[in-house]
């Protein structure tokens, strides 16, 4: 039987290195269209390989989801502590939080909430690697990309995850395998104002 892992969508960061009017999970990827944000368009193509789908998110940004995924399946990492002090959220704490909601999967393919061009079918084609290997990642011209799968038997370390540390260490240590997709999306998040433009061209080139 085949695997089903589930994929973990990370979209509780804050975004600081982007500059614009808003979060960079809101942008708008066509014009006038509220439903096409880079956030719904990246769970749209997660959505799309009928895997098990949770996105790690807060508050501010949890309504971008629930529309598009059931409220079982939205995690929300609060943004302050009971005395109101900010806390930190980072890569490593939000990949645990979805690790460990979904501890039922077939392993995980850990996904950034700002690849809205990742397709579908590579999505698919890394959670195949999840048959032969415990961790694989999406790589374009031989340039890693996303997603990153890990199989189940890293569960515990990966719920043990904390700040923002990631899993580059867990990548490292179990010499994960690289599979071949013909998608640049595994190479395109969302950083900068050119990165946004970029993603609108394209976005829209491939709705065309």
């Amino acid at each position: 039987m085949q695997r089903r892992p589930a994929i973990v969508v990370l979209a509780a960061g804050r975004g600081s290195r982007f500059h614009g009017d808003g979060h960079k999970l809101e942008q708008q990827l066509a014009p006038g269209s509220a439903a096409d944000t880079v956030l719904a368009a990246t769970l749209r193509q997660a959505l799309a390989t009928q895997l098990p789908v949770v996105v790690v998110t807060t508050d501010e940004l949890a309504p971008l989801a629930h529309h598009l995924v059931a409220a079982r399946d939205i995690v929300e990492l609060p943004r302050q502590d009971r005395q109101g002090r900010p806390l930190p959220i980072g890569m490593g704490l939000s990949i645990a939080a979805g690790v460990a909601a979904t501890g039922d999967a077939d392993g995980w393919l850990v996904l950034p909430g700002d690849m809205p061009l990742v397709r579908t079918d590579t999505l698919l084609t890394v959670a195949a690697g999840l048959e032969q290997y415990p961790v694989c990642f999406a790589q374009y011209r031989g340039m890693q990309g996303h997603p990153v799968g890990f199989g189940t038997e890293l569960f515990s370390e990966l719920v043990a995850l904390q700040g923002d540390e990631g899993a580059r260490r867990l990548v490292a240590r179990y010499a994960a395998q690289p599979i071949a997709v013909d998608d640049p999306g595994v190479r395109l998040d969302l950083d900068t104002q050119d990165d946004l433009a970029r993603m609108r061209s394209l976005y829209q080139q491939a709705q065309a």
